[in-house]
């Protein structure tokens, strides 16, 4: 079987880098969990529904982005292999919330290239400081995002459970790449770094709700 190259592995990075950031590529390999759930929303419920889903497809594009930058930079093969697979199991979430700002006449956020690059950098930078901390960036990022989803699960509408069906899918997945990660030996990352993290986080929501 063929080696890749540093090239090859380059390539493969842009080319993730594309599918993420360009609307209408990613594609979902498990079914939308919204396929039998109902929605009815006023005018104003639907357009404040599309800026948590566009937050929420912001925040996938940044999962993609960390799990990548974080596979260039792993030492072990293993890790790489599981920020690999990690990476494939957010496809799912980037294609869902997609799917469910196109129904409410919508598009993802303008600022995901953005976003995107400043996520990968974080996520070499934490590949570099080790396997452990990498994993346990992993294990923090799930944390918060798990928080964010639940945060947006209140804040739904009651009719509209093809929102509430993707989110709850999403949410227990992130946690499952939570629990995968501090299994795998994940460490507990430093305070400043925590808040940097959430620093950014707030600063993502705010603009990726309107733009």
């Amino acid at each position: 079987m063929r080696q890749h190259t540093t090239t090859d592995r380059w390539i493969g990075l842009m080319d993730q880098a594309l599918r993420s950031v360009v609307p209408g590529v990613s594609q979902a390999e498990r079914p939308n969990p919204s396929e039998a759930a109902d929605s009815r929303l006023t005018v104003n419920e639907a357009r404040h529904v599309a800026g948590l889903m566009r937050v929420n497809h912001s925040g996938e594009v940044c999962a993609q982005a960390l799990y990548q930058g974080q596979a260039l930079t792993a030492k072990l093969p293993t890790v790489r292999q599981e920020m690999h697979r990690a990476a494939q199991e957010e496809v799912d979430h980037l294609a869902w919330c997609e799917d469910r700002l196109k129904e409410l006449d919508s598009v993802p956020s303008l600022l995901n290239p953005l976003w995107y690059g400043l996520s990968f950098g974080m996520g070499a930078l934490a590949g570099l400081a080790g396997d452990e901390y990498s994993l346990g960036f992993v294990a923090e990022t799930e944390k918060q995002v798990g928080a964010h989803l639940k945060e947006h699960l209140s804040k739904l509408p009651e009719t509209d459970s093809r929102t509430r069906r993707i989110l709850e899918q999403m949410y227990e997945d992130e946690m499952h790449h939570r629990e995968q990660a501090l299994k795998a030996g994940g460490k507990e990352l430093p305070l400043p770094v925590k808040g940097v993290m959430t620093l950014i986080a707030k600063v993502m929501t705010k603009t990726s709700y309107v733009v």
